[in-house]
Protein backbone atom coordinates (compact mmCIF):
# COMPACT_ATOMS: atom_id res chain seq x y z
CA UNK A 1 0.00 0.00 0.00
CA UNK A 2 2.94 2.34 0.76
CA UNK A 3 4.33 2.04 -3.01
CA UNK A 4 0.99 3.08 -4.41
CA UNK A 5 0.06 5.63 -2.13
CA UNK A 6 3.98 7.26 -2.96
CA UNK A 7 3.17 6.56 -6.82
CA UNK A 8 -0.47 8.47 -6.39
CA UNK A 9 1.73 11.05 -5.03
CA UNK A 10 2.26 10.82 -0.76
CA UNK A 11 5.59 12.20 -0.03
CA UNK A 12 6.30 10.56 2.80
CA UNK A 13 5.53 7.21 4.67
CA UNK A 14 4.24 7.21 8.32
CA UNK A 15 4.62 3.48 9.76
CA UNK A 16 3.71 2.72 13.14
CA UNK A 17 4.70 -0.67 13.35
CA UNK A 18 8.51 0.25 12.36
CA UNK A 19 8.09 -2.43 9.52
CA UNK A 20 6.76 -5.14 12.07
CA UNK A 21 3.43 -5.49 10.40
CA UNK A 22 4.50 -5.48 6.77
CA UNK A 23 7.72 -7.69 6.26
CA UNK A 24 8.43 -6.20 2.77
CA UNK A 25 7.66 -2.65 4.01
CA UNK A 26 11.19 -1.17 4.28
CA UNK A 27 12.09 -2.72 1.50
CA UNK A 28 9.29 -1.27 -0.45
CA UNK A 29 10.29 2.71 1.14
CA UNK A 30 13.99 1.89 0.54
CA UNK A 31 13.26 1.55 -3.68
CA UNK A 32 11.07 4.42 -3.51
CA UNK A 33 13.05 6.45 -1.50
CA UNK A 34 10.73 8.23 0.47
CA UNK A 35 10.85 9.91 3.74
CA UNK A 36 10.00 7.15 6.55
CA UNK A 37 8.42 8.07 9.94
CA UNK A 38 9.82 5.14 12.32
CA UNK A 39 7.22 5.65 15.09
CA UNK A 40 7.87 3.57 19.04
CA UNK A 41 5.04 1.18 19.76
CA UNK A 42 5.49 -0.92 22.61
CA UNK A 43 2.96 -3.98 21.46
CA UNK A 44 0.57 -4.12 18.66
CA UNK A 45 -2.62 -1.72 18.37
CA UNK A 46 -4.83 -4.63 19.52
CA UNK A 47 -1.96 -5.27 22.72
CA UNK A 48 -0.63 -1.86 22.97
CA UNK A 49 -2.61 -0.50 25.77
CA UNK A 50 -2.97 -3.31 28.15
CA UNK A 51 -0.32 -2.90 31.17
CA UNK A 52 2.67 -1.07 29.47
CA UNK A 53 5.35 -1.51 31.57
CA UNK A 54 9.22 -0.07 31.10
CA UNK A 55 12.27 0.40 33.52
CA UNK A 56 13.33 3.35 31.47
CA UNK A 57 10.67 4.80 28.86
CA UNK A 58 13.57 7.29 27.35
CA UNK A 59 16.44 4.73 27.02
CA UNK A 60 14.26 1.99 25.86
CA UNK A 61 12.64 4.31 23.46
CA UNK A 62 15.87 5.47 22.31
CA UNK A 63 17.49 2.04 22.23
CA UNK A 64 14.86 1.22 19.76
CA UNK A 65 15.90 4.03 17.46
CA UNK A 66 19.23 3.08 18.02
CA UNK A 67 18.79 -0.19 16.41
CA UNK A 68 16.13 0.03 14.35
CA UNK A 69 17.59 3.47 11.94
CA UNK A 70 20.69 1.38 11.90
CA UNK A 71 18.87 -1.30 10.08
CA UNK A 72 16.36 1.43 8.24
CA UNK A 73 20.44 2.98 6.95
CA UNK A 74 21.60 -0.61 5.83
CA UNK A 75 18.79 -1.11 4.04
CA UNK A 76 19.38 2.35 1.82
CA UNK A 77 16.43 4.91 3.57
CA UNK A 78 18.16 7.85 4.34
CA UNK A 79 15.38 10.59 5.28
CA UNK A 80 14.30 9.25 8.69
CA UNK A 81 12.10 10.75 10.95
CA UNK A 82 11.42 9.47 14.55
CA UNK A 83 8.76 9.32 16.28
CA UNK A 84 8.72 8.34 20.26
CA UNK A 85 4.81 7.12 20.27
CA UNK A 86 2.71 8.72 22.17
CA UNK A 87 0.08 6.93 23.27
CA UNK A 88 1.29 3.85 21.47
CA UNK A 89 1.98 1.39 24.44
CA UNK A 90 2.75 4.18 26.68
CA UNK A 91 0.59 5.15 30.31
CA UNK A 92 0.43 8.64 31.10
CA UNK A 93 3.65 9.57 33.04
CA UNK A 94 5.69 7.65 30.21
CA UNK A 95 3.69 10.35 27.75
CA UNK A 96 5.16 13.26 30.28
CA UNK A 97 8.76 11.77 30.78
CA UNK A 98 9.08 11.37 26.75
CA UNK A 99 8.34 15.31 26.30
CA UNK A 100 10.36 16.20 29.13
CA UNK A 101 12.96 14.48 27.61
CA UNK A 102 12.13 14.76 24.40
CA UNK A 103 16.48 16.70 23.94
CA UNK A 104 17.51 13.32 24.81
CA UNK A 105 16.58 11.80 20.94
CA UNK A 106 18.67 14.67 19.77
CA UNK A 107 21.60 12.83 20.09
CA UNK A 108 20.56 10.76 16.92
CA UNK A 109 21.14 13.70 15.15
CA UNK A 110 17.56 12.91 12.96
CA UNK A 111 14.45 15.11 12.73
CA UNK A 112 11.64 14.41 15.83
CA UNK A 113 8.00 14.03 15.12
CA UNK A 114 5.49 14.99 17.78
CA UNK A 115 2.17 13.59 17.03
CA UNK A 116 0.03 14.53 20.70
CA UNK A 117 -3.18 16.21 19.34
CA UNK A 118 -5.90 15.47 21.38
CA UNK A 119 -4.34 12.10 22.59
CA UNK A 120 -5.68 10.64 25.79
CA UNK A 121 -3.13 11.31 27.88
CA UNK A 122 -3.91 15.11 27.66
CA UNK A 123 -7.63 15.18 27.90
CA UNK A 124 -7.73 12.18 31.13
CA UNK A 125 -5.15 14.83 32.54
CA UNK A 126 -7.33 17.38 32.55
CA UNK A 127 -10.37 15.39 33.03
CA UNK A 128 -12.41 16.46 29.82
CA UNK A 129 -12.80 14.76 26.45
CA UNK A 130 -10.73 15.24 22.74
CA UNK A 131 -13.20 18.01 21.25
CA UNK A 132 -12.10 19.73 24.67
CA UNK A 133 -8.50 19.03 24.44
CA UNK A 134 -7.38 21.40 21.85
CA UNK A 135 -5.91 24.03 24.81
CA UNK A 136 -3.84 21.28 26.25
CA UNK A 137 -2.29 20.07 22.87
CA UNK A 138 -1.51 23.52 21.80
CA UNK A 139 0.41 23.69 25.57
CA UNK A 140 2.29 20.02 25.17
CA UNK A 141 2.97 21.25 21.11
CA UNK A 142 4.61 24.61 22.85
CA UNK A 143 6.57 22.44 24.96
CA UNK A 144 7.19 19.48 22.66
CA UNK A 145 8.77 22.36 20.51
CA UNK A 146 11.12 23.71 23.18
CA UNK A 147 12.47 20.50 24.11
CA UNK A 148 13.31 19.60 20.81
CA UNK A 149 10.55 18.63 18.36
CA UNK A 150 10.93 19.24 14.60
CA UNK A 151 7.80 18.14 13.47
CA UNK A 152 4.07 18.69 14.83
CA UNK A 153 1.37 15.98 13.46
CA UNK A 154 -1.76 17.74 14.46
CA UNK A 155 -5.39 17.85 13.76
CA UNK A 156 -5.23 21.62 14.40
CA UNK A 157 -2.98 23.17 11.96
CA UNK A 158 -3.64 27.47 13.03
CA UNK A 159 -3.03 27.11 16.45
CA UNK A 160 0.06 24.85 15.60
CA UNK A 161 1.26 27.21 13.43
CA UNK A 162 0.80 29.83 15.68
CA UNK A 163 2.78 27.72 18.31
CA UNK A 164 5.62 27.20 16.02
CA UNK A 165 5.95 31.30 15.44
CA UNK A 166 5.93 31.80 19.33
CA UNK A 167 8.61 29.07 20.13
CA UNK A 168 10.17 30.25 16.97
CA UNK A 169 10.19 34.05 17.71
CA UNK A 170 11.49 33.35 21.26
CA UNK A 171 13.93 31.15 20.71
CA UNK A 172 15.61 33.63 18.66
CA UNK A 173 15.83 36.21 21.33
Amino acid sequence: MAKEAVQAGASIVNDISAGSIDDELIDTVASLNAPYVLMHMQGTPQTMQNHPHYEDVCREVLDFFIQQTAILKNKGIKDIIIDPGFGFGKTTAHNFTLLKNLHLFKMLDLPILLGISRKGFIYRTLDTDAEQALNGTTVLNTLGLINGADILRVHDVKQAMEAIKLVTAYSNI
